[in-house]
Order: C-alpha cells, then structure tokens, then sequence
C-alpha cells in the first residue's frame, strides 16, 4: 500500500496537481472490534497506515517536485496532546527550510479526531462521573483547550496551563434538558458522597444545589513552558482547524490565521454562511479570506476507461459510487450524524468524463479549492492514476465547452461563472494563494501544486479554483481517502 501511495503522489506531482491531503490514523481498526466499547464495529481492515504526518511529508517531498504534503488530519488530542504536536511541526519546519529555496508547505489541519478507541489508549477519556455524563459535550470543550496550547507554543508563546481558557459547561452546551440534567446529577452525586473527583470544586458534601454550570479541572497542567526549536520558517506551515463550531473558529482566528475544513457532506448553505463570517473574523495576519481556503472535499468516481461507450462508462462508475458509499456509510456508522449524510451521494462527482465535467461546472464557485479524492474504497492502484490522468486531460478541458453553452449557476454573476472554466490546477491546490491541482491518496493526502508554475493543461485556462488529491495512508482507498471525508 505505501508503494502504491506514492506511486500516486508522484504521479499526481506529474500531472500538477497541488498538494496531497494524507489521512491521518492510529492503531489497529481490526482489534478494536474486541473492545467493550468498539467505535467502528463494522469497519472491514484498517483504516490507515500514515501514524506520524511529519515522517510521512519528509518522503513525499524527497520524491517529488512540486506537490505540498497535508495532514486531513491531525489528532492533537492523542499520541503525546497539543504539546507535543506543536514540537514535531516546529522541528519538521526547521528541517524543511534548511533549504533557503524550499517553498513547499506544510499544510496541517487538525482536530480531536473521529474514532475514539484512537484516543482511549492514550489517556483521552473521562476522569470521573462528571465527565463520563457530560462527553459528548465535554469532549468538544477538551479540543477546544487543546487547540489554545498548540496555537500558543506554534505562536512562540511562553505559557502554563493557567493561561489557557477554562472549560465551563452550562445548558447551553447539550442538546436537551434531559442530557443537561444527567450532567447535574452526577455533578451533585460525586460531590455528596464526600469526593471532589478530578473536579475540586470543593462544596459541602451534605447539601448541593444543581449547578447553573460546572467548570472542569485542565486536561493538560503544566508550569511555563515554550517549545525549541523557536526559530524556524513559519511560512512553511500551513494551518487549518477540522473543526465545525463557528465559535470556536472565530475564537481561534484571533491568536492565528487558521482556515477551515469541511465535510464532504457538509450543505451548500453552511458552506456559504461560513465563508461570509469567515471573511469578517479572520485573523488580520493572513490577509483577506479567500475561498479557496476553506477546501471542498469531493469524492470521484470517474470512468473513462477505454474499450467503453459514454453510456456504459457512466452506468459503471454510478455502480462504483453506489458500492463504495455504501460500504463507507456502514462502515462509519454511529460516528456520523445519519442526516447528514442524506445527500452525500449528491455531493460526489459521478460518471464519464462529460458527466463529471457538467458536474464540476454546475456545483462549484470558480474559486473553490477542490480536494479529490480519487481512490475512495478503490485499491487498484493503475486505474486511480489512469482516473487522475483522465480528470486532468478529458474533464478539465471539458468544463470550458460546458460553461461556454451554459447559463450562469444561480447565485453567482456571469462573470464568475465564466471563471468557473478552470484552470483547474488553481482550484484544486486546496488553500493555497496559488492555484494547484491537487490529489488525494489513502493514508496520506496529497499535496497542491501551484498552477502557475505548470503549463496551463489544454482549454482550462480560465478556471481560478484549484486542486488537490486526497489520499489516505490509510491504505483502504490507494490514494485518496480521508478522515475529513
């Protein structure tokens, strides 16, 4: 699988697309099945095989050109917490810009991660009755801690425990009294019974009121600390939270420029409204909000194979899409909200290349950066590479015969639909001021490539999006599959 990994990362770097998105995993998916409390009990093999971004981006960059390597994405809960992936980045940036002429990224998204037989095995669980009633909630807040220490230390930072916020869960947190009362509960048990827990709140233990809220002690506590080493190119990273809460998005914004991922699933509604809010709150030190900074992650199901009509191409890739999404949605079940993903298949890119094309060409603003994740639950390594090719020789092209004859998509201005025509490479290269196409593989993402410095591919020269190929070490999709998906 690593093999085919960048047998597809190369030729995805050949090919211009602009960064490869690498899906991040620990642990064996398998075993967990054998747990009291198995996360995903019908997965089928591992999820992926990518355990340590950094390592994985050396090799990437050693073997290609122009592709920049990201993380979709880093669990800065598990395996050490926010310090420790604060340090690894900082020390993977100085060995990168060793090189003065070194301007490929580093492109990191982040969040608590998906699957939490993951973070289990490394401490991340609830402390006492308290938390146990109140994770779900809770489990958000303690991303929400974690994220302040990492943006501090990768800031420079010198800090202690004592100056990150505080975790304070009220009603407002919980979907429903119910689940708010729960948390009361347990709060007022543990505290009679004469226990302050990892709490210390310290009330009587003979009478308590139910609280209006409840603060909760520090994940992480530690003295004044600042992360070595301190000088080094920050440039080279690239920093993008995995984290829909738009509060905790504005909040963040205001320590470091910080650009947003979203689901494959997500509507184009919430994409539209992020976008606007984004564009008023994001950190000054990042310019303007552009959209190519928050990447559309779309999965593709092309078939373009030869020795195939149009219609027998198109009948063959909608039965891939149904098989994989179908396996993928089972597989994941009880980890997504089933109403979200209603639509997903709608979402997806599915048939011949004119199909695609027509798709691409109808759902996408032209300045949209693309994730592709061309090897979903497909782990026939030549034929995702043969898919890449054809997306960036027949579909590309394509877009511009199609825009030309079609009306402007709604919501936009003719002058931006004829912009959707694609230079391709730049929409793809997800968050990168410079266009890139960009690919995406199991295990490891794959990384963006700046358009401008490819010959623009034949009829897509108007297009200002930009690419990206997604992949996933996870080596369960060849080279392109994504926890972000």
């Amino acid at each position: 699988m690593l093999r085919n990994f960048f047998d597809q990362v190369q030729a995805a770097d050949e090919l211009g697309y602009g960064c490869a998105w690498i899906a991040e995993s620990h642990l064996s998916t398998e075993v967990q099945k054998l747990n009291r409390r198995p996360v995903v009990p019908h997965f089928q093999g591992e999820v992926g095989l990518n355990v340590d971004i950094c390592q994985l981006a050396h090799q990437v960059f050693a073997r290609t050109k122009r592709i920049e390597v990201g993380a979709a994405v880093m669990n800065i809960v598990c395996n050490g917490g926010p310090i420790s992936a604060a340090e690894r980045l900082a020390a993977f940036c100085a060995l990168h810009g060793l090189n003065e002429n070194e301007k490929r990224r580093l492109r990191i998204g982040f969040s608590a991660g998906r699957f939490e037989f993951m973070n289990r095995a490394y401490g991340v669980d609830h402390r006492d009755a308290v938390e146990a009633a109140a994770w779900p909630a809770y489990k958000g807040q303690m991303f929400r801690e974690a994220c302040h220490i990492f943006l501090h230390l990768l800031r420079g930072d010198v800090i202690s425990s004592d100056d990150i916020p505080r975790t304070v869960l009220s009603r407002a947190n919980f979907r429903s009294d119910e689940d708010w009362a729960r948390v009361q509960s347990a709060y007022v048990e543990l505290n009679l019974n004469g226990s302050n827990g990892t709490n210390g709140f310290g009330d009587s233990p003979t009478s308590l009121n139910a609280p209006d809220s409840i603060e909760f002690a520090p994940r992480w506590n530690f003295e004044q600390i600042k992360i070595v080493p301190q000088h080094w190119r920050r440039e080279l990273l690239d920093l993008i939270l995995g984290s829909h809460d738009p509060g905790l998005q504005n909040e963040l914004n205001q320590l470091l420029p910080l650009k947003v991922f979203n689901l494959s699933i997500t509507s184009a509604s919430v994409i539209e409204d992020t976008h606007k809010r984004l564009a008023e709150v994001f950190h000054k030190d990042g310019g303007r909000w552009k959209r190519e900074y928050m990447p559309r992650t779309v999965m593709v199901f092309l078939n373009a194979e030869e020795g195939l009509t149009p219609d027998q191409q198109s009948a063959a890739a909608h039965a891939e899409a149904e098989t994989a999404l179908g396996e993928y949605w089972n597989a994941l079940e009880g980890t997504i909200d089933p109403a979200k993903v209603a639509g997903a298949t709608e979402n997806a890119l599915v048939g011949n290349p004119e199909q695609v094309a027509e798709q691409l060409v109808g759902r996408f603003h032209d300045d949209d950066n693309l994730m592709l994740w061309f090897d979903f639950y497909n782990h026939d390594s030549e034929r995702v590479i043969r898919n890449m090719q054809a997306f960036q020789t027949q579909v590309l092209p394509l877009t511009k015969e199609v825009n030309a004859g079609a009306p402007p998509m709604k919501g936009t201005s003719r002058r931006l639909h004829r912009a959707t025509r694609c230079t391709q490479a730049r929409r793809w290269a997800c968050m990168n001021p410079v266009s890139r196409p960009v690919a995406r593989s199991n295990g490891s993402r794959s990384s963006t490539t700046d358009v401008t410095a490819f010959p623009k591919p034949p009829s897509t020269a108007r297009w200002r999006g930009r690419m990206d190929r997604k992949s996933s070490t996870v080596l369960v999709a060849t080279c392109c599959a994504t926890a972000a998906a």
